[in-house]
């Protein structure tokens, strides 16, 4: 063997040792005490948080999410509420909910077992790494770390909820409390969800499709629909500047109940510009879902946004996504169809979305914009 081949030989097995390394994930990284950003994670300039393309929120601070009080929906001034949330649906896509009625002994055991995890011993974290997009338990990393072609400063545990009896005793079982703190999380956001997506079709002018005495039930879809509980984990990054925690994309379901810690880092992308969302005591963040955009036939946006990585702090979300059942048709409701408003989406389901997620890297609306009538 040649020296130039035994070289050769050499790099390609160093390079074999860093790709395995970066599949291990970020928390990984961070715990070997990295200083720099390894290469695979440096995005390119024109995607990079300081790149001037989309201005910061400090050019525009006046900016504010709406702010949905829950317990107004569930009120005598539940018309003015309706309007505010419709109000919201259209200008935003995203709002802040107050009064959501979660008990805070809940709240701080979701961010307690969610931060647990992620500081067990790589070993214990790496029993649930899958790469299957179809798996009810699968801790990972980046995005789509199979096909991604430049890294997430981010990991992930990603939970699917239906059925509960099924899919809890694969849910993992360190820390102790894991799977009791994730349960009453997640069937408290289902609730609020339900009252939501009731609020959001009295909304679209569709209270009819909620009333039990509706022969054909078509809200019994959105009562058994899919939920996955997705905590995320953006560890503290020694170059913030040259990275992302996610990169500008839209969420594919229905509605995401968004909780999030103190530590700043969810960016929306509104009329061009970047506004960081800054977390509000005791309140959750909602947006719409491309799945919803569907349904709702463009009337409600589906919004662009991204998550910043912190140079000193780590930084916890946890996310509730919720959708249909995954074997159902998402299409526009044929009632929000007309000669002035003519059907600008075709059908699809989550198994549409799975495939072209696991096929391609998510970037944006991609797989909205798939979906659209030209």
């Amino acid at each position: 063997m040649s020296a130039g081949t035994s070289l050769a030989v050499e790099t390609n097995g160093e390079n074999e040792s860093m790709e395995s390394e970066l599949q291990k994930g970020v928390k990984h990284l961070c715990e070997r005490g990295i200083t720099k950003v390894p290469t695979k994670y440096i995005w390119p300039i024109p995607d990079r948080p300081n790149s001037g393309n989309g201005n910061s929120s400090a050019s525009n601070p006046n900016l504010k999410l709406p702010i949905i009080d829950f317990a107004k929906l569930q009120g005598s001034n539940r018309s003015q509420a309706i309007n505010s949330l419709k109000n919201a649906c259209e200008k935003f896509g995203f709002f802040q909910l107050v009064n959501h009625d979660i008990p805070k002994d809940v709240i701080e055991s979701i961010i307690d077992v969610s931060k647990g995890f992620f500081e067990l011993p790589f070993e214990e974290r790496s029993k649930y790494m899958s790469t299957d997009m179809r798996s009810p338990v699968r801790y990972g990393t980046s995005s789509n770390q199979n096909k991604d072609d430049v890294f997430c400063w981010r990991d992930f545990l990603k939970l699917s909820c239906q059925p509960l009896s099924d899919v809890l005793p694969l849910w993992p079982s360190s820390p102790v409390d894991l799977r009791q703190a994730v349960l009453d999380y997640s069937k408290n956001t289902k609730f609020l969800y339900l009252m939501l997506t009731e609020a959001i079709l009295e909304s679209l002018g569709l209270k009819d499709i909620t009333k039990k005495e509706n022969e054909n039930d078509e809200f019994r879809e959105f009562k058994d629909g899919s939920q996955l509980i997705v905590v995320n984990c953006y560890p503290a990054c020694p170059e913030p500047d040259l990275t992302l925690g996610l990169p500008p994309h839209s969420d594919y379901g229905l509605l995401t109940v968004l909780l999030q810690d103190e530590v700043q880092g969810l960016q929306i992308q509104y009329e061009g510009r970047w506004v960081t969302v800054e977390p509000l005591p005791d309140s959750l963040v909602v947006n719409i879902g491309d799945h919803l955009e569907i349904f709702s036939n463009g009337k409600y946006r589906s919004l662009i946004h991204r998550v910043l990585v912190n140079p000193s702090k780590s930084r916890i979300s946890i996310a509730s996504l919720h959708s249909l059942p995954f074997n159902s048709v998402v299409q526009p409701s044929p009632k929000l169809i007309n000669e002035d408003n003519p059907r600008r989406y075709m059908d699809t389901d989550f198994a549409s979305f799975l495939d072209y997620s696991s096929s391609s890297e998510s970037k944006r609306k991609s797989f909205l914009e798939s979906r659209k009538l030209t």
